[in-house]
């Protein structure tokens, strides 16, 4: 069985998934309809389940609907948040947070397990007597599951994700009910409850708070539980009969920890083998080691977990012992391998020493898993020779790369029926669970009708989101321009900033030759902010300003509009991107892993301008460069200036363009009423922007001429985005969790159909 443990599951609706995996969804719309119903509507009445930041999350979501697709004994574990990702409300605007309180109708997906609820430990002491250790005198906090079905497309396999929620046991707090205080003691059972309550809402950020640690080890302590439950009671587990063996547990078991969220996992099993099962310490080392593997999501060192051991100690203090004794004798197989080489240790230690020791949870995760994969094959070398150096020196078969994938099911089928339909008609339905199939269109890149539907289908999408648009936003857009299209987490190294100044620069070359034929753009920017990214919510109001004062400049006229769009989430995605001309991946080289919503884009017939960073890279590989729109500095040249020193300023002053719009921002140009308002932005790009957005302005530019060029010429512009479609194949999870499957979890994925519940059984 493979269990994937994740703190993040950013599901989305589930409504039309089912349908349309279980084959149900034409049967459902006309039964729907004979009913005076539009299944649409209904269907928009579903809330998000919005338990996830971005990427990692919705990751963990195509990863469970691959994994059932591919036929995988498979759980998805994770904490069933009451609060997910915040909903974002743009007010004056500046990001607004209001809590997402996605269970208020209830959720009829999920079914509550109540008799499998378990218990898990924080706090105590650990006391070590002859017959063990033990951890003794902990709050105990109750973990009840609920359970929601995971349907594979067509195969009549369903799986499941079991989701964690937090409970007080009927005597917390004890103590306070001995002196009386019996409705103060009731109503500290929130404490314990709050453990569940509310999704961190960082992308790509530590924040070292305790309530997040307790998170994390809740869904360890309690998903371990259960595996071991699942493990001793299986017929396969054991031959012995009081299943005390746990020989076999790595050959029935691989746990797949989603970043180093999960990596108590680790100390964890350690400590259930060792302390509990009374496995001898290197047994249980190995056992541990062949049933985890980890995936890196990030190279950003603000973004890795570094716990304080202060806190450990405090709350988990049997595993803070673990951890040194697995890290000692960690130390003592790098000191025998390289004697004398004391920095060394001190860099793959497992703890940091400084003013605040610190437990590194991704070095921990390297020493204790089999397994360790980066998401895109340029982020799996940069692990390689940067982050985790040392430790592929010591162990380089150990490191491997996983290029993400995203499922077709939700993000072709689902999304864009009409591009899915003139597909099919094309080369048939077996695409759809096997994607590399779409080379099959690659002869018809030059067929006129099959240029015209395809057109056609994207001209259909683009009136259709216009009419949303002006519904929900009362916005009014241009359907016949080209829409530009930058949808994800805001973030400084996703340069939303570098987009930013395109539209200024566009803006101003208006206003310079009003009379100058322009390619009409409706330019679209959307993601959430951190609530406590300063710099991020900074940039949601910089593009905000930008589109008042471009959409209400009559010399533009309807040949250019910003549009900030509002609460970017899961099922607005699946709205936007069928919609979409021009696809935005811009982030400094080697800094995004991989992107997933880069595969979205080219899937469904948009177009990408990116840099050589992340997946973009295999993209370009997959469809050609020359069917991409790349710029910009790689990953070697931005190291080369670093090397030398980036200095913005020799931009700023060489580049009249550049000059003209930074200087528009800093002065109150876009802000009239506060001059000062952007002083951050302009002051952190002229002297400590690590993403050196200055340094690809100019290829940026001359790349979006091309875009503009292109875009002049339908035809040409449909053939490459035919190409893309047809070579976006390896972009499927399903790919993706095939190669898990074989190279990590050692489990071979099934296409076949098992029979429908209805059919006996032979």
């Amino acid at each position: 069985r493979i269990y994937y443990l994740s703190l993040e599951f950013y599901m989305g609706r589930t409504l039309q998934n089912t349908m349309v995996n279980l084959g149900l969804q034409n049967a459902c719309d006309e039964a729907i309809y004979q009913l005076g119903l539009d299944l649409e509507e209904l269907e928009e009445i579903e809330e998000d389940a919005g338990l996830g930041n971005g990427g990692l999350g919705r990751l963990a979501a195509c990863f469970l609907d691959s994994m059932a697709t591919l036929g995988l004994a498979a759980y998805g574990y994770g904490i069933r948040y009451e609060f997910g990702i915040f909903n974002q409300k743009i007010v004056n605007g500046w990001q607004v947070e209001e809590a997402d309180d996605w269970l208020r109708y209830g959720n009829p997906w999920e079914k509550a397990r109540p008799e499998y609820m378990l218990p898990v430990h924080f706090y105590g002491r650990v006391e070590h007597t002859p017959d063990g250790v033990k951890w003794l005198d902990t709050q105990v906090v109750l973990a009840m599951p609920y359970d929601t079905p995971v349907p594979g497309y067509k195969n009549n396999t369903v799986n499941t994700m079991r989701l964690w929620s937090a409970k007080a046991p009927n005597d917390f707090k004890l103590q306070d009910f001995n002196v009386g205080d019996y409705i103060e003691a009731v109503l500290d059972r929130n404490l314990a409850e709050n453990i569940s309550r509310v999704l961190y809402p960082n992308d790509n950020f530590f924040e070292g708070k305790e309530l997040r640690l307790k998170q994390e080890y809740f869904v360890v302590a309690a998903t371990l539980q259960d595996i071991i439950r699942r493990f001793k009671s299986s017929k396969f587990g054991c031959r012995d009969p009081v299943r005390t063996c746990f020989e076999t547990f790595p050959d029935k078991v691989a746990i797949q920890l989603n970043d180093t969220h999960p990596a108590l996992s680790i100390p964890e099993l350690m400590r259930i083998l060792v302390d509990v099962e009374k496995v001898d310490w290197d047994k249980a080392w190995e056992i541990t080691k062949k049933t985890c593997a980890y995936t890196n999501h990030t190279v950003l060192p603000e973004a890795l977990e570094r716990w304080p051991v202060s806190m450990f100690e405090k709350l988990l203090p049997r595993h803070l012992e673990i951890i040194y004794a697995i890290n000692q004798r960690h130390l003592d197989h790098v000191a025998a391998l390289f004697p004398g080489d004391v920095d060394r240790l001190r860099r793959m230690s497992v703890i940091e020493e400084g003013d605040c020791k610190r437990i590194n949870m991704a070095h921990l995760c390297v020493i204790g898993s089999h397994a360790v994969n980066g998401v895109a094959r340029i982020h799996s070398e940069i692990v390689k020779q940067s982050v985790f150096k040392d430790f592929y020196e010591l162990e380089p078969e150990k490191f491997q790369n996983k290029t993400n994938g995203i499922t077709p099911r939700r993000w072709l089928l689902l999304c864009n029926p009409g591009l899915a339909d003139t597909i099919v008609e094309k080369i048939g339905e077996e695409f759809l669970t096997d994607l590399s199939q779409l080379k099959k269109l690659l002869p018809l890149v030059s067929d006129e009708v099959f240029i015209r539907d395809v057109a056609k289908v994207k001209q259909e999408n683009k009136l259709k989101f216009s009419a949303f648009l002006e519904k929900e936003y009362k916005v009014k857009i241009n359907p016949s321009s080209m829409f530009d299209v930058h949808v994800k987490r805001i973030h400084e190294y996703k340069r939303q900033l570098l987009n930013c100044l395109h539209v200024v620069t566009l803006y101003n070359r208006i206003k310079r030759d009003p009379a100058k034929a322009f390619v009409p753009r409706t330019v679209m920017i959307g993601g959430k902010a951190a609530p406590g990214y300063h710099m991020a919510k900074l940039i949601i109001k910089l593009v905000t300003s930008i589109g008042d004062v471009v959409n209400h400049d009559p010399v533009v006229g309807d040949r250019l509009k910003v549009i900030f769009l509002e609460n970017y989430r899961v099922s607005l995605a699946e709205k936007v991107i069928p919609a979409a001309d021009l696809s935005q991946q811009i982030s400094t080289a080697g800094t995004e892993a991989s992107g997933t919503g880069n595969m979205k884009f080219m899937l469904n017939g948009a177009l990408t301008i990116g840099t050589m960073d992340g997946a973009n890279v295999e993209m370009a590989e997959e469809a050609g460069a020359e069917n991409l729109f790349i710029f910009g500095l790689r990953v070697e040249d931005v190291e080369a200036l670093d090397r030398k020193g980036y200095n913005a300023r020799e931009y700023y002053d060489h580049l009249p363009e550049l000059k003209q719009a930074v200087d528009q921002i800093s002065s109150g140009f876009f802000s009239p009423k506060e001059p000062d308002c952007f002083k951050d932005i302009v002051n952190m790009l002229m002297h400590h922007d690590r993403f050196k957005v200055f340094a690809d302005y100019e290829a940026y530019m001359q790349c979006q001429a091309q875009v503009d060029q292109l875009y002049r010429n339908p035809k040409e512009w449909t053939k490459k985005v035919i190409r893309n479609i047809a070579c976006s194949g390896k972009f499927s999870s399903d790919r993706t969790i095939t190669e898990y499957a074989r190279e990590i979890w050692g489990v071979e994925p099934s296409d076949l159909q098992i029979p429908p519940p209805n059919i006996p059984r032979d």
